[in-house]
């Protein structure tokens, strides 16, 4: 089961008998606070709304929200763009928050009008991306409660001036693609691992690619014994449900199109092995599969768009388990391609799974005449968190070119990134006395 995506659309009828949202921003002058609201081309009744916000003690604080009765509106929702910009432009990523933040709100309602500014394509769209993203929950798994569970936003307009309606059709088209897959990575990451197996991982997006132009294959634990996966095996042989690679190609109608590589880690659970994890906090190991979820995801939403790039999105995946068979410190694994690897540590195990898959997509890539990139996506270690927090994800490379690309599209999306040292000296500290490699240093 997938959490549903909402439908969208436009509209340029101020006849709003539903929750209308419209943004609010401050200015501090002279040590005195005021506050603007913006609701794009709508027209607003303005003095009640203002002097409300100042009864409350709004703060106009990005992701603020505030609720307040409305009168040919079934509800005001006024939700906070931060400080009012020189320009009077907000970032396209403060409109994504600010709709965001007000959908999230507006669970048990069914249907809002979403007034925010704007006057281009491009604000538009993040507008609309926010709207949907905030509309989600996840009830797979509810019983006795879930009749108590308030329902997200099922319909979401956007009311717009932008006069091409051929133009806002394809970005609302979009927006539900990027809304809808990403739906589906948030129900893969909190379904548990009771039901999220590395093969029911597989059978999901082998369901997901049926009756489209994606191709699928699955790789099952004695072919990938037979043809040297060994990183995968190694980490995945420790678990009563076996190990799987799966593989989601894409290739559009232009055959000299760009060629990427997507591998994602996928462990559907990671204890640690027998470098066991503290129990407590180990409940979120369940989203340790993450990068999977999204590279096979983004396959799939690529295909939906047609976008002009080929694709191979690839997904190691097992579960690092505790048992009679586990990999112990000090055993020697031999990845795809011929290296040797010393495990020394059992629950550096995401890098032994990607090193197959990337080995075997830089073969696969290399015999299509080349990628023109290749992309990993994991949780790898906690200490990203320590460097960087929870909401910036670090980035390595060994292409400062592809990586400053890469930076730019993320900013434009409205992802946050942040570039990491990746030192040569750094590969003599994984040196084995006993094996090409160590899995730590």
């Amino acid at each position: 089961m997938t959490s549903s995506t909402p439908t969208i659309r436009a509209t340029d009828s101020s006849a709003i008998n539903d929750v209308l949202v419209i943004g609010f921003s401050r200015e501090d002058k002279r040590g005195k606070k005021s506050f603007s609201l913006h609701s794009g081309s709508l027209k607003v009744d303005q003095a009640p709304l203002l002097e409300a916000l100042e009864d409350l003690g709004a703060t106009g604080a990005a992701d603020e929200v505030i609720k307040l009765p409305g009168t040919t509106n079934k509800l005001v929702v006024l939700t906070g763009l931060g400080e009012t910009p020189k320009n009077s432009e907000f970032a396209h990523e403060t409109l994504r928050r600010a709709a965001g933040a007000a959908s999230r709100t507006l669970a048990g309602h069914s249907s809002a009008t979403f007034a925010l500014p704007h006057s281009s394509s491009a604000e538009f769209a993040a507008i609309a991306e926010g709207a949907l993203l905030g509309a989600y929950a996840f009830a797979e798994f509810r019983g006795s409660s879930k009749a108590e569970q308030k329902l997200p936003l099922s319909k979401i307009s956007i009311y717009t001036k932008i006069s091409t309606k051929t133009d806002t059709a394809k970005l609302l088209k979009r927006a539900s693609v990027i809304a809808k897959y990403t739906f589906i990575v948030r129900d893969l990451i909190n379904t548990p691992p009771s039901h999220l197996t590395p093969d029911s991982f597989c059978q999901r997006f082998k369901k997901l690619a049926s009756g489209t132009k994606l191709k699928v294959e699955i790789l099952d634990e004695k072919q990938l014994r037979k043809l040297g996966y060994g990183g995968i095996i190694g980490v995945g042989q420790g678990s009563a449900n076996p190990p799987r690679l799966l593989r989601i190609s894409y290739q559009p109608t232009n055959k000299n199109a760009k060629r990427f590589a997507l591998v994602g880690k996928g462990i559907t659970f990671d204890t640690g092995g027998l470098a066991l994890k503290p129990a407590q906090g180990m409940e979120a190991m369940k989203s340790d599969m993450s990068g999977a979820a999204v590279v096979c995801a983004a396959a799939l939403a690529i295909a939906e768009l047609q976008l002009p790039v080929a694709i191979d999105a690839w997904a190691p995946l097992a579960e690092n388990m505790v048992s009679d068979t586990a990999t112990r410190p000090s055993d020697i694994i031999t990845i795809y391609g011929g290296k040797t690897v010393e495990v020394l540590n059992p629950d550096a195990e995401g890098r032994l799974v990607l090193a197959d898959a990337m080995m075997k997509a830089a073969e696969v890539g290399a015999k299509a005449g080349g990628l023109d990139g290749l992309i990993d996506v994991a949780t790898l270690t906690g200490a990203q968190v320590v460097a960087l927090g929870k909401r910036t994800s670090a980035v390595m490379t060994n292409n400062e070119s592809f990586s400053r690309q890469f930076l730019d599209l993320a900013e434009q999306t409205g992802e946050q990134f942040w570039p990491m040292p990746l030192p040569e000296e750094l590969r003599a500290s994984l040196d084995s006395p006993v094996a090409d490699i160590a899995n730590i240093g």
